[in-house]
């Protein structure tokens, strides 16, 4: 009996936090309530430790408190690594399934405008909370989810069998929809996408809404994108709603990008030159900063690796994902900033430019931004949908 009135007492707490932080709306209070996260997470799981810094492994059988105490709090849980190769519970190398936070989750599905009686697809099945949460919204039988991980799919099929919970779990690639259930009213991705595939505009209804993570591969952060699909169904249009971090469709996962294959001897081999661009202006205050959402925009096919700090030294490199390109910029405290590039793209250059771009039309930011998706490919824009560039 105390276990549950714990139980009740820890998500409540959660809930009030949520919606005093505006993550959890009125209308999504009762889904908050009728659907725990608790209900859909394994027994071993590794939550993000917050004060560590880090992922920590947590058993329901060890330590029942600290699960509970983290499936009712606002982190991130990872659920699985190195796509089911990990075994043991201290963390593996690379996450690949995880639980979303709490106000991530809530945040999106607010600008889902999910609605009574409304057709779902969602992308990326994961525990199966989200999927959940849908269903007590918009009824039984109008959520189909995806999972491209067949492990992961039948852990969430049976949690929301368990849950008593009508979705239909697809065992399948995301990348592609699921074209038998079109056409959707609302479709929804849990995972980071570098290109939002055509297939998701075409099988949602004219005024249908997409709500996706969205980057690209400058940098591992993505943002919120809020897409209307248009009158005539052949493109989907909308502004960024704010910054988040997925794991990405494993269909658009960047492959590893090796140093020595881009410098194989050292910087002296680059053309040298400097910039006047301070350290904490270009690399802002960290991940989800929206100067590095607007580079990745402004220099397209790059890759941004942030080196540790020595000797009051810290090497930013940039790497052509489309050629050999390189470039370096060595920032030190107190002195102008070093560069040094090579190859056929000038990719301080462009980064430079991309910069001086976004502080002359005053540091806008996310929301600011928008993209439109067609079958000819993406346009981001800023503003004005009429004033676009090709991704």
């Amino acid at each position: 009996m105390a276990d549950a009135h714990q139980e009740r007492s820890s998500r409540t707490g959660l809930g009030r936090a949520l919606m005093s932080a505006g993550a959890l709306s009125a209308d999504w209070a009762p889904a908050y309530a009728a659907v725990p996260r608790a209900a859909f997470l394994p027994d071993l799981m590794w939550p993000w430790d917050m004060r560590a810094g880090r992922s920590v492994p947590v058993s329901r059988t060890v330590d029942p408190e600290a699960w509970r105490a983290y499936a009712d709090a606002d982190c991130p849980i990872v659920t699985q690594w190195d796509d089911g190769a990990h075994t043991g519970t201290a963390p593996g190398r690379v996450a690949t399934s995880s639980a979303s936070m709490p106000s991530v989750v809530f945040r999106m599905l607010r600008d889902l405008d999910v609605r009574p009686g409304h057709r779902v697809l969602e992308i990326g099945t994961g525990t199966g909370w989200n999927a959940g949460l849908l269903a007590h919204r918009v009824g039984p039988g109008n959520v189909v989810t995806v999972e491209v991980d067949g492990a992961v799919a039948t852990a969430a099929r049976a949690a929301l069998a368990r849950f008593g919970t009508p979705v239909e779990v697809v065992h399948g690639d995301g990348f592609e929809g699921h074209p038998v259930g079109a056409p959707y009213d609302r479709l929804v991705a849990t995972c980071g996408l570098r290109a939002v595939p055509y297939a998701w505009v075409a099988q949602c209804r004219p005024g249908g809404v997409l709500v996706v993570p969205w980057g690209t591969h400058y940098g591992n952060g993505d943002a919120v994108a809020r897409l209307v699909v248009s009158e005539d169904g052949r493109s989907a249009s909308g502004r960024f709603t704010g910054p988040v971090e997925f794991m990405k469709l494993r269909a658009q996962r960047l492959p590893p990008v090796v140093h020595r294959d881009h410098v194989p001897g050292s910087v002296a081999d680059g053309d040298e030159s400097a910039t006047s661009v301070a350290e904490d202006e270009f690399l802002g205050v960290g991940a989800f900063d929206v100067l590095r959402f607007v580079l990745g925009l402004r220099v397209p096919q790059c890759l941004q690796v942030v080196a540790e700090k020595r000797d009051g030294a810290r090497p930013v490199w940039l790497y052509g994902l489309g050629d050999r390109s390189w470039a370096c910029v060595q920032f030190r405290e107190g002195r102008s900033a070093r560069v040094w590039q090579h190859g056929a793209r000038r990719l301080w250059d462009e980064a430079e430019a991309a910069y001086r771009w976004w502080t002359e039309r005053g540091r806008p930011a996310h929301d600011r931004f928008g993209v439109t998706v067609a079958a000819d490919g993406a346009r981001a824009w800023l503003e004005d949908p009429g004033n676009v560039w090709p991704l």
